[in-house]
């Protein structure tokens, strides 16, 4: 099945026409034409099944003719990473976590970060792409950056049960994710930058209630420690 994103589709659409680059790669990549079926999602939870009525290169509607809804699994992973140097590493992580199933992203701007220069729109399409190839009615929720500063005093104001969890490699007490995390709850896991969160940024943490995790016996990329902790999200709420 070959999914597609359009984001402002509703229950009671009852056409739609894509941009210009979808009507593209409808027609020229994938030379679909009138009359064939198409599934769209709007990243909301909502599969919609439509045929073509117009295919060109700029220009491509469809007719909607029947939508499902999947609920949402009731619990959610939030990942605040802190952007890596190397902008193709970041991006490697969004595309993975996408397909693994991430709920919500926020670039996080640390002491010791490297890159503070965040292209959005970019990393947008990016989750666009990964949840169209893993056939995801789901979009993750990619949040503007923030400063560890802004996303620690943004966490506690807010009346929330999530788990929090902050991972680092400072050598103190840890406990291993994969026994910290409880099922069936929502989760913010803060992943810091390659030269590791400071000091300061730790003791913080930790004085607002997060628990200080440990992701295993080797020393990871920042990109690899973000995926393994969404991979043990997932392990853990699949057990």
């Amino acid at each position: 099945m070959q999914l597609f994103y359009a984001p402002d589709l509703v229950k009671t659409s009852k056409e739609y026409q894509f941009d210009k680059e979808e009507s593209r790669h409808i027609h020229k990549v994938l030379r679909m034409t009138i009359g064939d079926t198409i599934h769209i999602t709007n990243g909301k939870g909502w599969l919609f099944e439509a045929t073509i009525l117009a295919s060109d290169a700029k220009h491509c509607s469809v007719q909607l003719l029947s939508s499902t809804f999947t609920n949402p699994k009731g619990y959610r992973l939030h990942m605040a990473v802190a952007p890596t140097k190397m902008n193709d590493r970041f991006e490697w992580f969004l595309e993975k976590a996408t397909e693994i199933g991430i709920d919500e992203i926020t670039p996080i701007i640390c002491d010791h970060s490297e890159r503070k220069v965040i292209k959005l729109e970019r990393y947008e399409k990016i989750i666009q792409s990964a949840a169209k190839q893993s056939l995801s009615s789901y979009l993750p929720l990619l949040h503007p950056p923030k400063t560890f500063k802004e996303m620690i005093q943004e966490v506690s104001k807010e009346a929330s049960d999530q788990q929090l969890f902050i991972a680092h490699c400072v050598d103190q007490q840890k406990f291993l994710l994969q026994h910290a995390i409880k099922k069936q709850r929502d989760v913010l896991i803060l992943i810091g930058p390659e030269g590791d969160f400071s000091t300061a940024e730790i003791n913080t943490a930790l004085f607002h209630d997060f628990k200080p995790v440990s992701l295993g016996d080797s020393r990871l990329r920042t990109e690899t420690a973000a995926l393994v902790a969404c991979h043990t999200f997932a392990i853990v709420n699949q057990s």
